[in-house]
């Protein structure tokens, strides 16, 4: 499919962007999330950026697995091919920015939320906290859309609004142009706040006992938005004018009208017809993958899992909080990052499952880990508290929580050697995030050379016969090869080769 015709089939979307980090996307994003669902509409939820955790809330309010869109690692063309397959049958689609709108890396536009939104030529609803604010609100929106003409700004949510009477001023003193974008106003509430700790949010797993009163909560935040007028404001995107043909010129919009509450936005598109997935043609299972997915272990880019199965993976999710043994008829094992320090009493007394991997390992089992699953492969893990837990013991490590210790960066990576996940020479990006450090190796890193998006060089990773762990998490979306061969690795292990 052209990109023309990509973005002729595609449903309505919109980028939730603001002026400033916690200004109240994520809050808006969910609210917004939930009343789309609420009218019937199939919402396809987005992330910008490299973020899981957002990316979790978002997908426990639409209903859907929420897909990270990251410029850096994915590249201006998968980010659209990932667009296109997410969006194939949905009727709306709902972004959230990473950061503030403009913001990109080095304080360019690279990488932006706003060089997001030209790319998929999307439009923009900011939300303005308005905490303490009034008449200032037209000014920062003024700045926002005269900053960069290429980025349409259909609308604003007003958040954190101290009380009806503080929502009505800030709407009175916006300018007229302003006012009638207007699509919404949250208050200021305690029970929106959603708690952090070490490394962002804590997680939607972590929480699933509060996911009845977050959506109380949301419910209640949505009750302030005028979702209709939102979507009489995102239309379906324009025609492409096809080359050499008549029509109307290239980027103008075509008539649609609003879907109504209750109705199908698909309708008002004209009823697409949905793109192939993005990794071609969905093959039968070629091997099966024992995939890691807890509370300790929730870290996995969407895309990651889509690519494996285009490349003939039937994944197979398991607890290493509560399961015994690994799924049946497993070819590898996939260890995702998380939080497996929360969980390390609990991982510890699983003694079963880790003596099972152990034993798979020695006989030549791939394993693919990356951060907490990292940890979870090493001797032993000790938490911020000081208390040491035995982990798999695949990998001879010891690993510690570190407080004073944060690698926040992307990440490009090259293999030292052959591996589950490619031959010598394998190249992917993805980004570090963790807070814990390698205190003691009987092993020498060797599996990546590694350069962070600002220049530092390293070996980062370790390998021991078919066991492959970093603190990378690699979107393999940067290399589909990657799904690939480590599902060629699965099959090859399941066969007895």
């Amino acid at each position: 499919m052209s990109r023309a015709a990509a973005a002729a089939a595609r449903p309505p979307a919109v980028l939730v962007a603001a002026t400033h980090s916690g200004a109240g996307k994520t809050t808006a994003t969910a609210a917004l999330l939930r009343a789309l669902r609420a009218r019937g509409l199939a919402v396809q939820p987005f992330k910008h950026g490299p973020d899981f955790i957002d990316a979790a809330y978002h997908a426990e309010a639409s209903g859907r697995p929420a897909v990270n869109l990251d410029l850096w690692m994915m590249g201006a063309r998968e980010v659209r091919a990932s667009f296109a397959r997410a969006c194939a049958d949905a009727d709306v689609a709902v972004i959230e920015a990473m950061g503030a709108l403009h913001d990109g890396a080095d304080g360019t536009a690279r990488g932006s939320a706003a060089a997001l939104a030209v790319l998929l030529d999307v439009p923009v609803v900011v939300v303005l906290d308005v905490w303490g604010m009034t008449r200032t609100a037209g000014a920062l929106l003024d700045g926002l859309a005269g900053f960069d003409r290429r980025v349409r700004i259909v609308g604003c949510i007003l958040n954190r609004v101290g009380s009806d009477r503080h929502a009505a001023l800030v709407r009175t003193a916006l300018p007229a142009r302003w006012r009638r974008r207007v699509v919404g106003a949250i208050p200021q509430r305690p029970e929106l706040a959603i708690p952090e700790r070490h490394l962002g949010l804590v997680t939607v797993e972590e929480h699933a006992a509060d996911a009845r009163d977050r959506a109380r909560a949301q419910a209640r935040a949505e009750a302030g938005l005028d979702v209709d007028g939102l979507l009489a404001r995102v239309p379906p995107p324009p025609r492409r004018r096809p080359r050499g043909g008549s029509g109307p010129a290239a980027g103008a919009a075509r008539p649609a009208s609003a879907p109504a509450a209750g109705g199908g936005a698909r309708a008002a598109a004209g009823g697409r017809a949905a793109p192939a997935p993005a990794g071609g043609r969905r093959r039968r299972p070629r091997a099966r993958i024992a995939i890691a997915r807890d509370a300790a272990f929730c870290f996995t880019y969407a895309d990651n899992l889509a690519l494996l199965r285009d490349a003939g993976a039937e994944l197979a999710p398991f607890s290493p909080l509560r399961d015994r043994r690994l799924p049946d008829g497993a070819g590898a094992v996939y260890l995702p990052g998380g939080y497996p320090e929360s969980f390390a009493a609990e991982l510890a007394a699983n003694a079963p499952l880790a003596a099972q991997l152990r034993a798979r390992a020695a006989a030549g089992m791939p394993v693919y880990a990356e951060c907490g699953g990292l940890l979870y492969l090493a001797r032993g893990l000790t938490g911020f508290d000081g208390r040491r837990h035995a982990m798999a013991g695949l990998l001879p490590l010891e690993v510690a929580m570190d407080p004073a210790h944060l690698a926040i960066a992307y990440a490009r990576v090259r293999t030292r050697g052959d591996t589950p996940l490619g031959p010598a020479g394998t190249r992917a990006r993805g980004q570090l995030f963790h807070q814990s450090r390698v205190v003691d190796a009987g092993l020498a890193p060797a599996l990546y050379e590694l350069e962070t998006s600002d220049g530092r060089r390293w070996v980062d990773g370790w390998v021991r016969d078919r066991v492959v762990a970093s603190y990378v998490h690699l979107h393999f979306a940067s290399n589909r090869a990657l799904a690939r061969r480590l599902v060629a690795a699965a099959a090859a292990f399941a066969a007895g080769d």
